[in-house]
């Protein structure tokens, strides 16, 4: 059987078990309120049907220009105090290593006695992960001699209600989120330990700076888009169910009257001091998911500790918190600038320089 009969067929099987969970959820939502435990524990079946199926699309996507793996490392333990819903014969999920997934894109012809950039591309939302929506990004920055390292870092959605629950949001996310930058680094000979970057949007542009300002080291360049970047701030301009999705008792636990202390200790302005590596900053006015004036807060933090940075405050572009991320003419020609503020320092072997370049690597490969 030929490789895309067999992706197709797997395809179909997956497909047909997220229609028997879409009609089982359903019937469970006429009339049956009292049994929101069992829908909860169905959410999170169907979220795992939909990283199954997004797999396929990634391997399908990239197999062309990329060997598309997806590994499984560990991170800091849960913690004893976490309050999230386990059982009794599973006490030791709190105290052992946590298991974290990741995706690893490395470029197909890479050559093994000679030396490559990585780069760690965390995903945002609050609970998501990182979908083939990225896909186009990837195969840009693959294109361009890229070894890329994503992680489905703790509360990822698509790997179970433990999982989901075991989030911590601006806390122990930045340690699996570095401990995926260092597997790479131990498993593979042909990496360069002196040009590894880090780049993400939104929560990944947050998680970006805390990396950045938590591991000054580990890393020689980083890109922050649209970076959540102060939560006092952010609930201040946020809706109440926003609020309470942080002050679950499995995930920051306290609402901001009750802890800001630990709302501040989780945000990358806090550090903003600690910068010592090049970073890069873009924001949108019309972005109304992280507005431009919670980024403001960062970069007013950066500058008052008189750090050297780049940044820039765009007006009104189209597309708002997704502005550099869709596939308009406008998006690409922004991130081939964010590309050359990355490939100055990491030096990938085949760096782009045009949109043609970037247009044939991302949408037209003959």
């Amino acid at each position: 059987m030929k490789i895309n009969s067999i992706f197709l067929v797997l395809a179909l099987g997956v497909i047909a078990l997220q229609i028997i969970l879409v009609v089982r959820t359903n019937a469970i939502l006429i009339g049956l309120d009292e049994q929101s435990v069992e829908m909860d524990d169905l959410r999170h079946q169907f979220n795992r049907v939909n990283k199954n199926v997004d797999d396929i699309l990634w391997y399908k996507k990239l197999e062309e220009i990329a060997y598309v793996d997806k590994v499984e490392l560990t991170g800091p333990p849960v913690g004893v105090d976490k309050k999230i819903s386990i059982g009794s014969l599973d006490s030791m999920y709190l105290t052992n290593p946590l298991r974290i997934k990741a995706y690893v894109f490395i470029p197909r012809g890479l050559e093994e006695d000679q030396k490559y950039p990585l780069l760690v591309l965390p995903h945002g939302g609050v609970h998501s992960n990182f979908g083939s929506g990225y896909s186009h990004i990837v195969a840009e920055l693959i294109t361009q001699g890229y070894v890329i390292i994503a992680p489905e870092y703790r509360g990822s959605t698509g790997y179970g209600k433990r999982f989901y629950q075991s989030i911590d949001y601006g806390g122990l996310e930045n340690q699996d989120v570095k401990a995926c930058r260092d597997y790479m680094l131990e498993a593979y000979n042909f990496l360069d330990q002196s040009r590894v970057g880090i780049l993400g949007w939104s929560h990944g542009g947050m998680i970006t700076l805390m990396n950045l300002f938590q591991y000054p080291d580990s890393y020689q360049v980083g890109f922050a888009g649209v970076p959540v970047s102060d939560l006092a701030y952010r609930l201040g301009y946020k809706n109440p169910s926003y609020e309470a999705l942080y002050s679950a008792e499995y995930h920051i636990g306290k609402t901001l009257e009750e802890g800001r202390e630990e709302y501040e200790r989780r945000s990358p302005t806090t550090y903003a001091s600690r910068l010592n590596t090049p970073l890069l900053i873009y924001t949108n006015t019309n972005d109304s998911d992280v507005r431009s004036h919670e980024v403001e807060q960062i970069i007013s933090a950066l500058n008052e500790a008189n750090k050297e940075f780049e940044y820039r405050i765009f007006e009104e572009l189209p597309g708002g918190h997704r502005f550099d991320r869709m596939d308009t003419q406008q998006a690409r020609e922004l991130r081939l600038r964010i590309y050359d503020f990355l490939n100055s320092r990491l030096n990938p072997p085949d760096p782009i320089a045009t949109l043609a370049e970037l247009n044939k690597a991302s949408y037209f490969r003959p």
